[in-house]
């Protein structure tokens, strides 16, 4: 039982040491986060703004809602798609999602 009481208590950690290894794992945690979660979802936001500026007429390009159309007309807020024959809707520049010419 002697031996069983040692080793118990030696594997214990001291009070201090305790504190100072949970600031370090939680500093690490935020670290690892940042670089596996945020930092690739910054790039890919401003990616896609940079898509989004870029936008000119005849451009392919689909939108949140899976609609497939070109660029007709470009304003600041909003983009004129042409979507089959004659019909053209104008929608959000912010739904436009991605370029449909990279599929195909």
């Amino acid at each position: 039982m002697n031996i069983l009481t040692f080793i118990l208590q030696s594997a214990a950690p001291q009070a201090g040491a305790s504190s100072l290894s949970f600031w370090v794992m939680m500093i690490l945690l935020f670290v690892v986060m940042w670089l596996f979660m945020i930092r690739p979802q910054r790039k890919q936001q401003k990616e896609l703004e940079a898509f989004r500026t870029s936008l000119k007429k005849g451009d392919k390009v689909i939108t949140a809602g899976g609609i497939y159309g070109t660029v007709d007309e470009v304003s600041d807020k909003t983009v004129l798609l042409k979507v089959d024959g004659d019909v053209k809707l104008r929608v959000d520049k912010n739904s436009i999602v991605r370029d449909s010419s990279s599929l195909q």
